[in-house]
């Protein structure tokens, strides 16, 4: 294990928190903020310089990354950046407890979007726009960002890049790891900047399309209303995020393809048709499910439509309460939460490419009953699937059932019913936001007690990091001096 060279990463990651953490700074000056406010920005850059440099004031003459250091790198990154992050809500005394901080700025760097916040709207604008931005800097990976800026970057960064890049497979634009985050975050930043402008058409206020277009590119979902997007009584707005997070639940390859206009590699893309057959499927069976209570087939479409694109996509704005729909419609939402969007994009979830893999592996299986000695291979976008990367799907699933089981027993000890703690573990092991009953898209999370708020945060990191990268760290190999 190369722990300089990690420690060193870890430390140029700091760095880079510590300039972000000058923007909201900035803007505590810019709106007049209470100076206890810019107080509490001081004191954390103070305690971000002099930790990052205290870690990595001296380069490793090994610098070698292989895939274990990887893992330890992005786990370990996530975590100091989320314990670093929420300083500035506790020494402002917005958020007093620093179990409640950490459990909202994990919320934010996970692009998960849940809350322990019962009047958002009582923070000072430097604070939702930190809490937000953590959504755009979480929603590619801190370590993709790291690798785009940082120098002498090589092909051992795919060992970083492999373990923050969510879904099952992975594939490189281009040759060099710096080029091919380059490419990424440009992609990125441009789709930002576009839903800001066109929420800034549709007349809503500059500061609040900027943190929006934030929550809606990272598949976030941090409000800075009490009641979300409902707030704004648009429907060129909710269409503007709806179809937002939807191309955002694409996986961001594709887009570097249109640049390219590689069309037939977009339009043949096998996962994104399942994407969006399932949000077709979804829309449509919702809306026959709760037509009976519009009188208007456009809101009700508008309605289904953006809550449908917020739940796949694991963003969690919301137009409506959907806590009050029919069992069916809230049955089909929450198993949207458990799909998620596609690998390779900013959303939560299983990932449609697992999903569609499980299922033609199911499939495969059923043609072998009648003849055993059947051979079938399971492909997606014509390509043989490997035994390798079936069998780590399936490993992952199993963890991933084994952590949720886990998560809902402990959060089950503050709930008042079954949904509540399922939809809570799911919502947030999904990197949802709101899921039903006490923590529906009305509600939020301060009722849980101080160690459930801890076990919701580590399960949120295992949902964005997607398991392996949090698990290594309890594994006792990782200690060994072996490599």
């Amino acid at each position: 294990m190369n722990n300089k060279m990690v420690r060193y990463v870890i430390g140029h990651i700091l760095k880079i928190e510590t300039g972000f953490m000058l923007i909201p700074l900035a803007l505590s000056f810019f709106y007049h903020e209470d100076i206890i406010v810019k107080k509490a920005y001081f004191f954390t850059i103070i305690l971000l310089l002099f930790s990052s440099i205290l870690i990595s004031k001296k380069v490793p003459e090994n610098q070698k990354i292989y895939a274990k250091e990887g893992l330890v790198i992005v786990s370990a990154s996530w975590i100091a950046l989320s314990l670093f992050g929420a300083l500035p809500f506790v020494f402002s005394k917005r958020i007093p407890s620093f179990i409640d901080a950490f459990f909202e700025i994990v919320s934010g760097f996970t692009t998960t979007g849940a809350s322990i916040l019962t009047n958002v709207e009582a923070l000072e604008k430097s604070l939702l726009f930190w809490r937000s931005f953590t959504h755009l800097v979480g929603g590619m990976g801190v370590l993709v960002l790291a690798l785009a800026i940082l120098p002498k970057n090589n092909n051992q960064s795919l060992h970083i890049m492999k373990a923050e890049v969510p879904g099952p497979t992975f594939g490189k634009l281009v040759a060099k790891m710096s080029y091919n985050s380059r490419i990424l975050y440009m992609i990125y930043i441009f789709i930002t900047i576009v839903i800001t402008i066109l929420l800034k058409l549709g007349g809503m206020p500059l500061f609040d399309a900027v943190v929006h277009a934030f929550g809606t590119v990272g598949t976030g979902g941090f409000g800075i209303k009490n009641n979300s997007i409902a707030y704004y009584h648009s429907s060129y707005i909710d269409y503007v995020l709806g179809i937002g997070m939807l191309l955002c639940g694409m996986n961001f390859n594709l887009f570097y393809a249109l640049l390219l206009k590689n069309y037939k590699q977009v339009f043949k893309n096998e996962e994104l048709k399942y994407y969006c057959g399932i949000v077709a499927i979804a829309i449509i069976a919702i809306s026959v499910n709760i037509s009976s209570s519009y009188t208007s087939i456009s809101r009700l479409f508008r309605d289904v439509f953006f809550t449908v694109s917020s739940v796949i996509t694991t963003t969690g704005y919301s137009t409506v309460d959907f806590d009050t729909w029919p069992v069916f419609s809230k049955t089909v939402l929450l198993l949207l939460m458990f799909v998620g969007g596609c690998a390779g994009s900013t959303a939560g979830g299983l990932k449609v490419s697992r999903i569609a893999i499980l299922f033609k592996t199911v499939v495969g299986e059923f043609k072998k009953i009648g003849t055993p000695n059947r051979v079938t291979n399971i492909k997606m976008d014509n390509k043989v699937i490997t035994k390798e990367l079936s069998s780590g799907i399936s490993t992952y699933l199993m963890l991933y059932i084994t952590i949720f089981l886990i998560a809902i027993l402990f959060v089950a000890w503050d709930s008042p019913d079954f949904l509540s703690a399922f939809s809570a573990v799911a919502a947030t092991f999904n990197n949802i936001g709101p899921g039903m009953g006490i923590v529906g898209p009305t509600s939020n999370y301060a009722s849980f007690s101080a160690i459930n708020k801890v076990i919701l945060s580590l399960v949120m990191l295992l949902g964005r990091l997607e398991i392996f990268p949090i698990l290594i760290l309890f594994s006792p190999s990782l200690y060994g001096k072996s490599n």
